[in-house]
């Protein structure tokens, strides 16, 4: 768990960082930063996407889980949650949102293969290599993220910690089900909804990228499943 523990103070302290400095970081700087980090995230979204082999699988992945997504209303919950600590937070020009910083923080660290695979290293076999590389790059982006989307971004530390934990102790279990192919497929669904996130940041669109999520989880059944069908094995 070093490695998971490791990113999330990384996230913490990068996070304080920001904080600090947001307050010497003028409007309007902050404001073509942060357009500056969503085409970043979008870049990142389309390096990720490519790593798909079978766009069929892509496809039901995001079809399926944005149907999961949508019945669970998952954008919703997280929302309810993040705008509780947005009432207790909230600065009195009300120009942070808590939510937007906690949303846009917590996909953007958790969602992705360093997350999934490096996750997985550390479970199955003590490996941390990746997850400290992750972690430190996360500490590069919570400090500019911070700086412009505020302490939402601190507490996005939490969802870090609780995601990658989980998969570190569920390792052992979930060892048979991630084929290369699985990764592969996941990392493709889970940077699809980078893209969607940076277009986000970016004011192009506002789309409720948490009801999307289920999808990166659904190449575990369909990669095993569509591989039993001739047409497309």
């Amino acid at each position: 768990m070093f490695g998971v523990l490791f990113n999330t103070a990384t996230v913490l302290v990068g996070s304080a960082i920001g904080l600090a400095l947001n307050r010497g970081i003028p409007e309007k700087l902050s404001a073509t930063l942060m357009q500056a980090l969503a085409l970043c995230t979008v870049y990142i979204g389309i390096d990720g996407a490519l790593a798909g082999e079978n766009t069929l699988i892509l496809i039901l992945s995001l079809a399926i889980g944005t149907i999961i997504g949508e019945g669970l209303d998952l954008d919703e919950k997280l929302n309810r949650f993040a705008k509780g600590l947005e009432s207790r937070f909230r600065k009195q020009d009300g120009k942070v949102s808590i939510a937007e910083g906690f949303i846009t923080a917590s996909l953007l660290f958790c969602v992705g293969a360093m997350t999934i695979v490096g996750s997985l290293q550390a479970g199955l076999t003590g490996n941390q290599e990746m997850l400290i590389t992750k972690a430190l790059l996360d500490f590069v982006s919570s400090i500019v993220f911070a700086s412009a989307l505020g302490i939402g971004v601190m507490f996005a530390a939490g969802f870090v910690l609780v995601l990658q934990g989980g998969i570190v102790l569920l390792a052992q279990l979930v060892q048979p089900f991630f084929t290369d192919a699985v990764i592969a497929e996941m990392n493709c669904a889970g940077s699809v909804l980078i893209i969607a996130l940076g277009l986000n940041i970016l004011g192009v669109t506002k789309l409720k990228v948490l009801n999307f999520l289920p999808g990166i989880f659904l190449p575990i059944l369909l990669c095993p499943l569509l591989a039993k069908i001739p047409f497309f094995s």
